[in-house]
């Protein structure tokens, strides 16, 4: 891996959501839905081009399905094994 994909995390992916959404990263839980909490389409393919420069090939499609952390990590998480 390299150094931007070791740096991408669960926590680092909710410090980003919390960036965009102007909230705390304590606010948001794994299993709340984003879409309640306010991402947008459009705020949400920003995060994805976010982790994609930090190693992680992932699709807004596959974050489409379930707009939680949870799955949201899960899916990361297959894309940087898939990378390792």
């Amino acid at each position: 891996m390299t150094d931007a994909t070791q740096t991408l995390s669960l926590e680092q992916m909710r410090a980003d959501i919390a960036r965009i959404l102007h909230e705390d990263p304590s606010e948001i839980g794994d299993e709340d839905s984003l879409i309640d909490l306010g991402l947008d389409s459009i705020r949400a393919m920003a995060l994805v081009t976010r982790w994609r420069d930090a190693g992680a090939t992932v699709e807004f499609s596959e974050l489409a399905e379930d707009a939680r952390l949870s799955h949201w990590w899960a899916v990361v998480e297959r894309a940087l094994a898939r990378k390792a």
